[in-house]
């Protein structure tokens, strides 16, 4: 089957044909594009819908990593993924389909007019044969009409008697004039006719035919790209469909990642306050003032006199001391009665102590009878420090759970910070020592102050961990070196005439205590207790390898070559207490001194 053959005088509707082909493969171009929109749109809504509900990032406390929490983030990640895939749809049909139809249209339509072209100019050279056939035949026709009018005026002439010889002569030179001009116009037309044949067959049997097939090859083209764009169209979304098959078994393994369990637990990880439920009320009476009017007097006499000895001693301890139900034991003195102090609960659980009805009776009798306190010079500079340091640094305003964690999580931050730090420190050793002992590669100089601030980044790190380490260990009842004292003198915290820091640091605001970074377990619960505190006895001296500038709270500076005196050795944190001879104390690094112990010393 050839349109040459078949469909040889169908010139106009093969060009009508192949002119419906071209707008039919452009209309599936604008459906393609349409759909390539469709997806973009598509996946740029899942993305914004992703973006939506994903949660912010700027805190790490603000969402509890519940499991269904963390099932729903996964699945908005699946989801973005699944738009990613969306676009990648989009991109292929707009490369490997719209793209490639455009072009293929374009090709088409310069083929297509090169095509016609060519058949309308072999149609026109026949056209041009074919008049000039028709004009040598209108010629020859014309020529022997004229022929035939001079055979027949000669024949009238030379018939009739009257005609001269002359007029004979005449006509007869005429007929033979018209009947050579019909010869040679007859040659010219025979001549016109068979060349008009010739081309005629040529146009009809190769020109065109050879036309219409380059038509025809040209339309089954376009058949075949539309077929392989239908192909592409659908393998461009089967490519992806392994992937989205991932994503959606992906929202499968989230959805079943949820563990109620898990995220009850973790509800009673996140509020948990570590406080022990409140205990019963004691019985108060107030019934015993009634009967003490009828008591005999040398009872009543010994009740005053010891009422008045443990008013001495028991007020002048009540700054340090609370009793397990939250109430001193009932004195027998008429000022001290059992409603002199009371227990109030705060919401979370916590007791404090506050004065009763009678409070300006107690602060009198303890003005006669307690010993009256004048904090020292260190404790009132102690106490000066730690107010004017950062507030809630310990995490004291958390439970006690809640603050253990948060410290717990401080440590293992610092402890990552140290271990970068110590990694730096010996990759500058090494380099410092390629550069002593190849001096052409560098000074060993130059490394110097970047080893003095790694060593003052290490030291500062150390004293940040020492410091949350001793809080951690306050929060669970486990420092070091205190023994049981400390589970004693933890209870001096609540009492409203103070605050009693860890290194022995005096404030009035529980919220604003902070501690100095070395803390060691050598003071007792009483030193600010009494004025003139003893010195500790030196133990040995040492001698400063490196200076120390001790900018932070509770160090000593010390200048190269000094000697101090050492009055606590190293606990294993990277500190010693030691003293210079004018009295002033502090902790300076294990490393930066070279200590000589003395056995049985007895102090200086």
């Amino acid at each position: 089957m050839s349109w040459g053959t078949e469909l040889w005088d169908q010139f106009d509707s093969l060009d009508k044909h192949t002119q419906w082909g071209i707008d039919f493969l452009e209309r599936y171009a604008k459906f393609v594009k349409e759909r390539i929109e469709i997806e973009q749109n598509y996946a740029k809504q899942l993305r914004n819908l992703v973006k939506k509900y994903c949660p912010k990032r700027s805190s790490k406390d603000e969402e509890p990593r519940f499991t269904s929490c963390i099932a729903f983030f996964n699945i908005l990640n699946e989801l973005n993924d699944y738009a990613g895939q969306r676009e990648v749809v989009a991109e292929e049909m707009a490369h490997r389909v719209y793209g490639e139809l455009m072009r293929y249209a374009h090709d088409l339509k310069t083929e297509r007019k090169m095509h016609l072209q060519e058949g309308r100019k072999a149609q026109q050279y026949l056209d041009m044969c074919w008049k000039q056939m028709d004009n040598s035949k209108k010629k020859f026709e014309r020529e022997c009409r004229e022929a035939e009018k001079a055979q027949q005026s000669y024949e009238r002439l030379d018939n009739d008697t009257n005609a001269t010889k002359a007029d004979v002569e005449k006509a007869k030179q005429q007929l033979n004039l018209r009947t050579h001009m019909a010869d040679e116009n007859k040659n010219e037309y025979a001549a016109q006719l068979q060349n008009f044949n010739g081309e005629q067959h040529k146009h009809f049997y190769v020109v065109i035919p050879q036309i219409y097939k380059q038509l025809q090859e040209m339309d089954e083209r376009r058949t075949i790209k539309l077929s392989e764009c239908y192909r592409g169209f659908a393998d461009s979304e089967r490519k992806v469909i392994p992937i989205i098959s991932k994503c959606l078994e992906g929202m499968i393994l989230a959805a079943k990642s949820v563990d109620e369990r898990r995220d009850s637990q973790m509800v009673v990880d996140s509020f948990k306050s570590g406080f022990e439920p409140p205990g019963d009320f004691p019985f108060e009476d107030y019934s015993q003032h009634i009967y003490r009017t009828i008591s005999d007097g040398t009872i009543s006499a010994s009740r005053q006199e010891s009422g008045k000895m443990d008013s001495k001693s028991t007020v002048g301890k009540a700054k340090g001391k609370l009793w397990l139900f939250g109430k001193k034991p009932k004195p027998q003195s008429p000022p001290l009665t059992p409603t002199s102090l009371f227990t109030s609960s705060t919401p979370n659980g916590s007791q404090f102590l506050t004065f009763s009805i009678e409070p300006v009776h107690y602060c009198m009798n303890e003005i006669k009878t307690g010993k009256p306190r004048i904090p020292s010079f260190r404790s009132l500079k102690r106490g000066w420090s730690v107010k004017m340091g950062p507030a809630l640094e310990d995490f004291s305003h958390l439970p006690p759970e809640q603050r253990r964690k948060k410290l717990q999580q401080r440590i293992d931050e610092l402890n990552r910070g140290l271990q970068k730090e110590s990694d730096q420190k010996e990759a500058l050793n090494k380099m410092k020592d390629v550069y002593e002992k190849n001096p052409q590669m560098g000074d060993p100089g130059s490394l110097q102050p970047k080893l003095a601030e790694t060593m003052n980044n290490i030291d500062r790190l150390r004293m940040e961990i020492h410091k949350n380490e001793a809080w951690l260990s306050e929060v669970e009842g486990k420092t070091g070196g205190r023994g049981d004292r400390r589970h004693s003198s933890d209870i001096n915290h609540l009492v409203t005439q103070g605050r009693e820091s860890p290194e022995g640091s005096y404030t009035d605001d529980a919220n604003q205590e902070v501690r100095g970074p070395p803390q060691h377990s050598h003071h007792s619960e009483f030193d600010d207790e009494f004025e003139d505190d003893d010195p500790l006895p030196a133990i040995g001296h040492c001698k400063a390898i490196y200076p120390f500038d001790g900018h932070n709270e509770g160090t000593l500076a010390m200048k190269e070559g000094e000697v101090l005196y050492i009055i606590e050795e190293d606990k294993g944190d990277g500190w010693t207490r030691a003293r210079r001879q004018n009295g002033e104390e502090g902790y300076v690094p294990t490393t930066y001194i070279d200590v000589t112990l003395e056995k049985n010393s007895k102090g200086s």
